[in-house]
């Protein structure tokens, strides 16, 4: 069985944790930030789960070695 190829963009956007959970970080952390409130800016920087059934398929399957 060949191995399969992982596709770079997802493995650079994803991690898993130790109980198997995708984690994400949050878009929007780059720039234009001066205008955002502090409360804001300071959510940016924590990683939230995947929750979302068919989207943990697509990433499990695009990215196999995570």
């Amino acid at each position: 069985m060949p191995k399969i190829k992982t596709h770079k963009a997802t493995a650079k956007r994803f991690r898993k944790t130790k109980s198997g959970k995708l984690m994400r970080v949050h878009g929007g952390k780059s720039h234009l930030r001066r205008r955002k409130a502090k409360r804001v800016k300071r959510k940016f920087d924590r990683a939230i789960e995947v929750t979302d059934k068919g989207s943990q398929k697509r990433i499990r399957k695009l990215a196999p070695y995570l």
